[in-house]
């Protein structure tokens, strides 16, 4: 097999340069862990940002996948198949989403996120509402709800009456709701500023205004929805129903897919025939793998398993660690004196993949499939790898 060396050199003349030099070519994976080009092996803690929802090779995911191939990939927009048809129904079972509501599927996250700003044009209004440190997407649209300044402003102007309020402040989101608003977007927790979780009484203070108002609650469950928090969609444990949920990343366990979930009649036909469309939307081999991944989650318990495997980092003791946060396998580590960069690298030396999410604070987003004993194997490595991270004392 060709080295790594030759592969990203070969890398830097033939890809658009839009992620950097790669950190490792990976040839292989199996469960939680991969495998580099030159035969090291590491703990999959990332799990892709948090799509690998099954690990790597599930059999259930890989059967699905191969039955599917051999019946119908792709078939376009003009017709359904029954995986479609059957995955918009439990997605929506699994939402508690009421009679009327409906999915549309899409092929990304951001993709998603555009069929909800187009959901919310019809409306009849125009202005937006995300939050500070958000993050919905890359496409033109979706950045222009993403907070981040070195995104947004190589490409603005992006679309206008955007509005962004703090995070978790009543007040300011009191005072910017009001009825001119189309729509406010909320990541329940925020995974790219650093896996900042909102409150249950924000999400519920966000319905009250939304509907007081007549705008539109959009849920951003791209990285948090299909069980990664414990629950099927992080929102549900405030027990608070939107108006519309994207979802993405997880939903497949890595045949690419995004979903708009539209709940209740009002919102639903609010798009009509040649409002929007997609080509691969749909397609009958992401929904056969979107439907793989559900049962799998569902028949090994993985939503108990994302809690109680979690859970061993609530009461994390570690010299530069000064607190962790997160829910179910959504975790961040936040670093004390040590960047964040740094004990990345350190951790991928010592095998294991963790995402320096902001300067302080490492990322994990692990398989639902993680077991307590390989987590733990990464917990016991974890002084001597910051250790290596700070440097010499």
């Amino acid at each position: 097999m060709t080295s790594a060396g030759e592969l990203l050199h070969r890398y830097s003349g033939a890809m658009v340069q839009v992620f950097g030099q790669p950190q490792l070519v990976l040839a292989s994976g199996h469960g939680c862990w991969v495998t580099d080009v030159d035969g090291k092996r590491y703990l999959d803690l990332l799990s892709g940002i948090a799509v690998n929802a099954l690990g790597h090779g599930h059999p259930a995911l890989v059967q699905a996948v191969t039955k599917q191939a051999e019946q119908a990939i792709h078939i376009s927009n003009f017709f359904t198949s029954e995986p479609a048809v059957l995955l918009a129904e439990r997605l929506l079972t699994l939402a508690q989403a009421p009679a009327g509501s409906g999915v549309f599927f899409a092929n990304s996250g951001a993709e998603a996120i555009e069929a909800a700003i187009k959901l919310s044009r019809r409306t009849g209004r125009s202005r937006l509402i995300a939050l500070e440190s958000s993050f919905h997407g890359r496409t033109t649209g979706a950045l222009a709800l993403t907070h981040k300044a070195a995104y947004r402003e190589p490409f603005e102007p992006l679309i206008p009456e955007v509005t962004f309020v703090p995070p978790d402040d009543a007040d300011a989101l009191r005072a910017a709701v009001d009825d001119t608003t189309a729509a406010l977007f909320i990541e329940p927790i925020q995974g790219e500023a650093g896996v900042r979780e909102l409150s249950a009484d924000y999400l519920r203070l966000a319905r009250e205004l939304t509907s007081r108002h007549g705008a539109l609650l959009v849920f951003d469950e791209i990285q948090t929805g299909i069980g990664r928090t414990g629950h099927w969609f992080a929102h549900q444990a405030a027990d608070v129903l939107p108006d519309a949920m994207t979802l993405a990343k997880g939903l497949a366990g890595g045949v690419p897919i995004g979903a708009l979930v539209t709940f209740g009649g009002d919102v639903t036909t609010l798009l009509g025939a040649g409002h929007h469309g997609s080509t691969f939307g749909g397609n009958p081999l992401a929904c056969a793998a979107g439907l793989a991944v559900l049962d799998t989650i569902e028949r090994e318990d993985l939503l108990g398993n994302a809690r109680t495997v979690g859970a061993l980092l609530d009461t994390l003791a570690v010299p530069g660690v000064s607190t962790t946060r997160g829910r179910g396998l959504l975790r961040a580590i936040e670093l004390s004196g040590i960047p964040a960069p740094a004990a990345m690298a350190a951790a991928r030396e010592a095998g294991f993949i963790v995402n320096a999410v902001t300067p302080t604070a490492l990322r994990l987003a692990p398989p639902l499939i993680l077991t307590q004993a390989e987590l733990q194997t990464f917990i016991d490595a974890l002084p001597e790898i910051l250790g290596v991270a700070a440097g010499p004392a």
